[in-house]
Parts: C-alpha cells; sequence; structure tokens
C-alpha cells in the first residue's frame, strides 16, 4: 500500500486525539504526512453565525488542539485545516461528506476516526459522521 496523505479529522474531543495519534503512527510508517481536519460541530457553526462566538475564540481552540498532536507528531509533517460540520443553508453539508470532500480535495489515501460511542459531549463531531465516513469513503479507513 502507498500512503503520502493520512486524514485525520478532530473535533476537540478526547477520541479525536486518540484517533489523530494512529494516524501519526501510520503516518510514520509509510513515510507520510498527516493532514489535521478540524470540523467545527453545529453549536459553534450557529454561534459564529449569530455573532455569540469570535472566530478568534474558536481559532485559537482549534490551534491549541492541532499543536498537542503536533507536539505528538515527532518527524511527521502535519498540516492542519478547519471547516464548518454543518450548514444551515447546504442542508447536505454535514461532517461526513465533509470529511469525505476534504479526503479528495488534498488526494488523502488513508483516513482515520474515532468510532467512541457517544458521551453527550457536545464537540464530539467526528464520532457521528464515522458511520458515513466508513460506508462512502473511497479510501481505506481505520475507524478507533
Amino acid at each position: 500500500m502507498d500512503i503520502e496523505t493520512v486524514l485525520a479529522p478532530v473535533d476537540g474531543s478526547d477520541e479525536s486525539l486518540a484517533a489523530a495519534e494512529y494516524g501519526l503512527a501510520i503516518a510514520d510508517a509509510y513515510d507520510a504526512s498527516v493532514h489535521a481536519l478540524y470540523v467545527l460541530g453545529e453549536e459553534s457553526t450557529a454561534g459564529l453565525k449569530a455573532g455569540e462566538i469570535e472566530e478568534q475564540e474558536v481559532a485559537a481552540a482549534s490551534t491549541a488542539f492541532i499543536d498537542e498532536i503536533r507536539a505528538l507528531a515527532g518527524d511527521v509533517h502535519v498540516e492542519q485545516s478547519t471547516t464548518h460540520g454543518f450548514s444551515a443553508s447546504r442542508l447536505s453539508q454535514h461532517p461526513g461528506s465533509v470529511i469525505l470532500d476534504a479526503a479528495e480535495e488534498i488526494d488523502a489515501d488513508f483516513l482515520v476516526v474515532p468510532r467512541e460511542p457517544l458521551v453527550g459531549d457536545p464537540t464530539a463531531v467526528i464520532e457521528k459522521a464515522t458511520e458515513y465516513v466508513i460506508a462512502y469513503a473511497s479510501q481505506p479507513v481505520l475507524s478507533v
């Protein structure tokens, strides 16, 4: 298997950090890079649109989380981006479709997503999308 880019979607949850660690291990084994995609949840997206949450606040939180991943990366190159997991104007936009769209855009060869059960954590966006990603991804997917 030839892997150059591993997509690790994250949402600030402990489960997504653990999945990103698996993504880093795979990238290290294949001399690949990791693209950490920070997916904003429905509450963050709505709060930003309504002006109830400052962009700088969200940017600082996502940057701090990606910095945690970079601290674990060792020699693995980590790229990052942030996206809205939901859209009020585009009903087909949800975390699963956003992850798959990003995978195609960055030409990801492998995806690593968390599969922990939801425990009411409002930041846990990715777990809701895992089944969709597994069902529709054209790349291999590791669900942890």
